[in-house]
């Protein structure tokens, strides 16, 4: 896919090698990123994990977008939701396996303000068509509001507010968004 402003952006299915890259490529995210503390609240190693990521790699749920060769963007999803997933308000009541879902969704502090989350979104919602999913789901917190804009922006709906414990946050309010797939087409 080529961007508008020149980028040469492609997803590629990251492997199990490209751990050490992916990992360094998440803390630059955390270290770089302004307001980080206020919207998403990550640290590195409460939350995203080594251990995540090799449970993504492992499972062939880690995606990265590229740049040519560099790094813009990454993000893991599941085509089967997991069972923290089953106590949330979904408008529709779907098995596990018709569901994907979006974790760990980040863009390079360089790249950022470029459309290169919403990028990601559409492939995600691609991905999930091709593998016959019915919606996609994701959380993220409450605080997050770029992240809300940008869902609700793509036409997920909010379906639920929890108030949850992380290791990176302590107790909080995670919000829940759901999207169904099938009448999903990009803007230009």
């Amino acid at each position: 896919m080529e961007d508008r402003k020149g980028l040469d952006l492609h997803l590629i299915r990251a492997s199990a090698g490209q751990l050490e890259e992916i990992r360094q490529a998440y803390i630059q995210v955390i270290d770089r990123t302004q307001h980080m503390k206020t919207y998403a609240r990550w640290i590195y190693g409460l939350h995203p994990t080594d251990e995540m990521i090799r449970s993504y790699l492992d499972s062939g749920a880690m995606y990265l977008l590229l740049d040519g060769t560099d790094i813009a963007g990454m993000m893991a999803v599941t085509m089967s939701q997991g069972d923290d997933y089953h106590e949330i308000a979904w408008e529709r009541q779907l098995p596990d396996t018709e569901v994907a879902v979006v974790h760990i969704l980040a863009v390079m502090p360089e790249y950022q303000k470029q459309g290169l989350g919403r990028k990601m979104i559409e492939e995600t919602l691609r991905l999930a068509k091709e593998n016959g999913k019915k919606a996609i789901r994701l959380d993220a917190l409450a605080s997050n509001l770029p992240a809300h804009r940008l869902y609700e922006s793509m036409g997920f709906s909010r379906r639920d507010r929890k108030h949850l414990y992380a290791e990176n946050t302590g107790w909080t309010d995670f919000l829940f968004f759901e999207r169904d797939v099938s009448p999903y087409s990009p803007q230009s």
